[in-house]
């Protein structure tokens, strides 16, 4: 199971992956946002995010204006790794070395092609683990 949630400026972006990603096969959970209509990132971002850390969802997108926001939300969640990512080759380091489990796109900087190609880039890395499983137990705030 795949999450995904979106603030109004990554609405149009969501629905364009979700399409993506059930063509592919794959089952998607989609948190909201359901229209272009204002409103706050966090009220998304936080049950996607539990989602990841209940095991409900293995991996998840996350998508706003810029996606910092929407990045800061879901990282503050413990076992959360969300890297936002503007090119493929970016998506690929955050999976091989930061074993990143949210992907994060900035919705008003990134074409839709662009877009399409980091997610897919970011399904199809696998995280290398060795000294970066090392760098990530030291994530985690004492």
């Amino acid at each position: 199971m795949i999450g995904i949630a979106a603030d109004h400026a990554g609405y149009e972006l969501k629905g364009l992956l979700i399409e993506y990603l059930r063509e592919q096969g794959y089952e998607v959970k989609d948190f909201g946002t359901h229209s272009t209509e204002s409103m706050d990132y966090p009220d998304v971002a936080h049950p996607l995010a539990a989602s990841i850390e209940e095991g409900v969802c293995e991996w998840g997108i996350a998508i706003c204006g810029t996606g910092n926001g929407i990045s800061m939300t879901v990282n503050k969640h413990a076992g959360i790794r969300a890297a936002l990512c503007w090119t493929p080759e970016i998506a690929a380091l955050a999976r091989q070395h930061n074993n990143a489990n949210i992907l994060s796109l900035p919705a008003r900087f990134v074409s839709n092609e662009e877009a399409l190609a980091m997610l897919k880039t970011f399904i199809d890395t696998p995280f290398e683990g060795g000294r970066h499983q090392r760098r990530i137990d030291k994530i985690a705030c004492l």
